[in-house]
């Protein structure tokens, strides 16, 4: 499943949004001089002795490579690709496609590999390595490799101009025909995708000083190694070098493709510098606007966006759940905790009638869980929130900070596993919150209540609640950090089969952080609803 119908589509892969926070980072701030691969020896002098065979390529070697390259101060040269590619504009851009028939392994593997193009955003080259037998081979820039449509470069394209990225491409929806699997391409983002689902969430190899106000750092997968799989093989592995001002980094992906696409990442990180805040496992997403709309947008659809709220199984088992906001100011949630289960940017609501939009298909846009391999200690779970005026701008950011500081030197590692679902495989064993409105508090023919009250309503399912009659004494516990809460009332919804809860918050000008779960006779039956309620 790759492009959208009817909206105008980059080649298979490229979103047309623009990462709001990373922008800089989409592969225009850097370039690596072609030459040996990083890794490789270069061709030994006339007369020279023999070079030894090298040994098997690992992991290993990419972290040898890694900690070499954190010793070196960091090389941020701008690339200067020929002048026509730095001036594509969007539409000139996704007119460049990569020829099937050229795709690395076609008819030979389920896998099969496809390239994209320098240009437009994307003008750092990065290098892409083939791994046969435990030995690396790179692949070449061909421009037979593509077919440029209206473009019109006169030739002119260097014979060594390389790559700006890759796709893997794998029979998920269909045994004859091999669907985008995974997409490697702009400083360290990547995607993948399961049966039936469409791009919507990224995932990124690593997050430095996000939202912070010394302003963030967008490290880069500056080289790839990839390993050829057997002609039947249903895994494949890969393994990536990343680079920045801050750090580097080397990572092993194993690509598991199926109805829940899964890849394990293992990783090891080596600061340049002290790193005040380090994301591990980052994940972007992008939220419009949802039922708890809060800002008023001229726009048909009820709700658009690709995750709804932020999941989080915590290390004490709770399970939290915070739906996301389009802001009208940058904020910057934390959840603490201790060796996190799991969290992620879950799409929960798949119902094609609360999006209305047979365009985007949000209803089948992937949720994304990060869950952890090992013990990741202390730390919290971070959420950004970006105010956005338009949906193609990513807005979203959630990522694991480790509470210890992380000091140049001092290696980072790490591994975890993330799976791309339209079905989630952690769905907590309580009753969900499944909708999150808010309005306006006054009631009519009540002039003494204050004009800028909320009223929220809360709608819980599943769990315990559909087996319990209405006279069940059901409770609401719910808290605020700031302004008053009016009296609580749940009850039975007699049209879902779940529970309403409902109350009104009279805001004092300060920022209120809510929380609210439902209980029976001191037993927790549903899971934990956050929000941050601000008056601006």
């Amino acid at each position: 499943m790759i492009d959208e119908p009817f909206r105008p589509r980059p080649a298979p892969g490229l979103d047309r949004r623009k990462f709001l926070f990373a922008t800089a980072g989409a592969g225009i701030a850097g370039f690596l001089p072609f030459g040996p691969a990083l890794g490789q020896e270069a061709a030994p002098a006339p007369g020279a002795a023999p070079a030894q065979p090298a040994p098997a390529f690992s992991l290993e070697t990419v972290r040898n490579i890694a900690r070499d390259l954190a010793k070196r101060d960091y090389s941020d040269d701008q690339g200067r690709i020929p002048q026509p590619l730095r001036d594509l504009s969007y539409d000139q851009y996704r007119d460049i496609r990569f020829k099937p028939d050229q795709a690395v392994w076609r008819g030979d593997k389920l896998f099969q590999l496809q390239f994209f193009h320098l240009g437009f955003l994307y003008q750092r080259p990065v290098r892409i390595n083939l791994l046969r037998d435990g030995q690396a081979s790179p692949v070449e820039y061909r421009s037979d490799m593509f077919d440029y449509g209206a473009n019109n470069f006169g030739g002119n394209l260097p014979a060594d101009l390389g790559f700006a990225g890759f796709r893997i491409h794998y029979p998920l929806n269909r045994p004859d025909y091999a669907d985008e699997l995974a997409v490697f391409l702009g400083a360290s983002y990547f995607r993948i995708l399961g049966r039936n689902q469409i791009y919507g969430n990224s995932a990124r190899g690593l997050a430095v000083d996000t939202a912070a106000p010394s302003g963030e750092d967008f490290p880069v997968f500056r080289e790839f190694w990839i390993e050829e799989p057997g002609a039947d093989a249903t895994r494949l592995t890969l393994y990536a070098l990343l680079d920045s001002r801050s750090a580097t980094g080397a990572y092993r992906f194993v690509l598991h493709p199926g109805t829940d696409t899964q890849a394990e990442v293992t990783a090891s990180v080596y600061p340049r510098r002290d790193i005040a805040k380090l994301g591990v496992a980052p994940l972007t997403s992008m939220f419009f606007f949802g039922e708890n709309r809060t800002r008023t947008f001229d726009d048909f659809r009820p709700e658009v966006h690709d995750g709804d709220g932020l999941q989080i199984e915590t290390g004490r088992g709770e399970w939290v759940w915070r739906p996301l906001t389009n802001p009208r100011n940058l904020r910057v949630s934390s959840f603490s905790d201790e060796n996190p289960r799991r969290f992620g940017v879950i799409q929960r609501d798949r119902d094609f009638g609360h999006y209305q939009d047979l365009e985007s298909l949000y209803h089948r846009r992937p949720s994304y869980w990060v869950e952890p391999v090992g013990d990741w200690g202390k730390g919290r779970v971070e959420l950004v929130e970006i105010p956005t005026e338009e949906e193609i701008n990513d807005n979203i950011a959630a990522y694991w900070v480790p509470e210890r500081q992380v000091r140049a030197g001092e290696g980072q590692d790490f591994a975890y596993r993330l799976r791309s679902v339209l079905e989630s495989p952690g769905q907590p064993p309580l009753a969900r919150v499944v909708s999150t409105r808010i309005g306006s508090a006054r009631v009519p023919g009540r002039p003494d209540l204050p004009k800028e009250g909320r009223h929220f309503v809360l709608e819980f399912q599943g769990g315990e609640l559909e087996a319990l009659r209405p006279e069940q004494p059901v409770e609401a516990i719910v808290t605020t950090t700031a302004g008053e809460l009016r009296p609580v009332i749940a009850h039975r919804n007699a049209e879902t089969g779940g529970w309403r809860v409902f109350f009104d918050l009279l805001p004092d000008g300060k920022p209120a952080d809510m929380r609210c779960v439902l209980r029976l006779r001191g037993q927790t039956i549903s899971e934990t609803w956050v929000y941050l309620w601000s008056p601006a």
